[in-house]
């Protein structure tokens, strides 16, 4: 591993089809992270990752203005890379005050890129749909591509309305989302959450209602619990100006007995003395 070079890793990653590991979604094309890391580790076991965390263990830079990006750096021996992405919503939008969600997504997808600049996948970036084929006889690394006939057709790319939307993505979509509507703070920001994912709660609408009926039913008992503390802060408040009032005229009642009795001691004195 000593003698390990980046042009050695290169020739081995660069070689490897991904294409059909990939999705796309919004004009982007994604690899999958796990089999991107998969290929590595049975090429390079030795490799590790690690993600930027500042001294408060703040996983993202915010950057002038406002967005935030993740960083990534993957070793293999003393051979390092690293790359870095911005954190983005399900619009491929720089984002603001980022969720864990959001955070989690940005950090994987980083992690991909990074094995891109070491080779795996780096073609997806370039905008090309195959790796170039090597004119060597070499045993291929992962699966080899079939070869080109003729006058073969270039297949489309995958659009976003082919996208493959299973159970499986439904179950971890609801809850993604739960999970960032449990840190809102009012009902409004619940409804902001609806607006923002309209597109994917109109799938799980059309093609898997049990999912819409929990996401629905979870979001609106955390709406009902969101009115309730609301109430229950307004009741505490009222009860405290009252409390507060009450306390005053007792107060005032006090110290206007106090001044009476000092007016009376200060007659008595004065009789006294004269």
């Amino acid at each position: 591993m000593a003698d390990l070079t980046y042009k050695d890793v290169w020739d081995t990653l660069s070689k490897v089809d991904v294409s059909e590991h990939t999705e796309k979604k919004m004009n982007l094309t994604y690899l999958s992270w796990a089999w991107a890391w998969g290929v590595l580790m049975e090429h390079y076991p030795e490799a590790k990752y690690s993600f930027y965390e500042d001294d408060n263990h703040v996983p993202f830079v915010t950057l002038p203005d406002g967005t935030c990006e993740v960083r990534c750096r993957v070793s293999i021996g003393d051979l390092v890379r690293e790359m870095w992405l911005p954190i983005m919503n399900h619009k491929n939008q720089p984002v603001i005050n980022p969720n864990s969600f959001q955070v989690n997504t940005s950090k994987m997808r980083c992690l991909t890129k990074c094995l891109g600049m070491w080779g795996l996948g780096h073609y997806i970036y370039a905008g090309e749909d195959l790796p170039d084929a090597d004119a060597k006889e070499e045993k291929p690394v992962g699966k080899k591509p079939e070869p080109k006939k003729e006058e073969s057709v270039k297949e489309e790319p995958k659009q976003e309305d082919d996208f493959d939307y299973n159970e499986a993505w439904a179950n971890a979509f609801v809850d993604g989302f739960l999970k960032v509507v449990t840190i809102a703070e009012t009902p409004e920001e619940v409804k902001g959450q609806y607006k923002a994912n309209a597109e994917q709660i109109k799938v799980l609408k059309d093609k898997f209602p049990d999912q819409k009926k929990r996401l629905d039913d979870l979001s609106l008992q955390y709406v009902e619990n969101l009115k309730q503390s609301s109430k229950e802060v307004k009741y505490w408040k009222r009860e405290c100006r009252v409390t507060e009032r009450s306390t005053l005229i007792t107060i005032s009642r006090t110290i206007s007995n106090l001044i009476g009795q000092a007016k009376f001691l200060y007659q008595e004195v004065c009789s006294k003395n004269s």
